[in-house]
């Protein structure tokens, strides 16, 4: 189950969260330890990178992250790096995390814990997603739609943000074979976890 927390500065929550449940920032930073007590198989955490400083709110997600490891440590995690994207009626604002800083908390959180699945989406360029596997991603998404119940409805629908990389589930599962490494669809059977794959990417 993956639950971001956007933002672990509570004044800046506030702002962009102003109706409904998840408005309570609390409740929400809370999220992962009710999943963790229910004794989910996988808890995934991130921050929207742009709504704080970049380094700041990473900083606190590594904290969230060392603190639930050591209590629900029999539950596996996994990070994202969501990069603001351009969107209908929003304006990106002047936190923009530069290529190079990505890169740089990647392998930060690859050093912090080598376990750690970390995940990069379609909102990332083919260039950046191609050129990151070897430096510490293990989990890519391919043919992502972010328009609501994208998945079931017309493409016409209203997107919540553009993707940058529109490449087929097939073409990245090519381009992971090129670098080396074997694609792995899923990784919730017994097989796949008693081989541990250390050359993989999952997506």
């Amino acid at each position: 189950m993956l639950v971001y927390q956007e933002t672990y500065r509570n004044e800046t929550y506030r702002n962009y969260h102003t109706k409904g449940r998840k408005l309570n920032f609390d409740y929400r930073l809370e999220t992962p330890d009710r999943i963790g007590n229910s004794g989910v198989h996988k808890i995934g955490l991130g921050v929207l990178l742009g709504l704080e400083d970049w380094r700041i709110d990473s900083f606190f997600c590594a904290l969230h992250l060392d603190y639930l490891s050591r209590k629900y440590w029999q539950t596996k995690y996994s990070i994202s790096f969501p990069r603001i994207r351009p969107a209908e009626g929003v304006s990106i604002g002047n936190r923009i995390i530069a290529d190079r800083d990505l890169v740089q908390l990647i392998a930060a959180y690859r050093l912090f814990n080598e376990d750690i699945e970390l995940s990069i989406s379609t909102r990332e360029p083919e260039k950046f997603r191609d050129n990151i596997i070897k430096l510490g991603i293990t989990t890519m998404s391919a043919g992502s739609k972010t328009n609501p119940g994208g998945y079931f409805v017309e493409p016409e629908s209203l997107e919540q943000f553009e993707i940058d990389d529109s490449r087929s589930p097939v073409e990245i599962s090519e381009m992971i074979k090129k670098q080396g490494y074997e694609p792995v669809w899923k990784d919730w059977e017994n097989f796949t976890r008693a081989s541990g794959y250390r050359h993989s990417i999952q997506f």
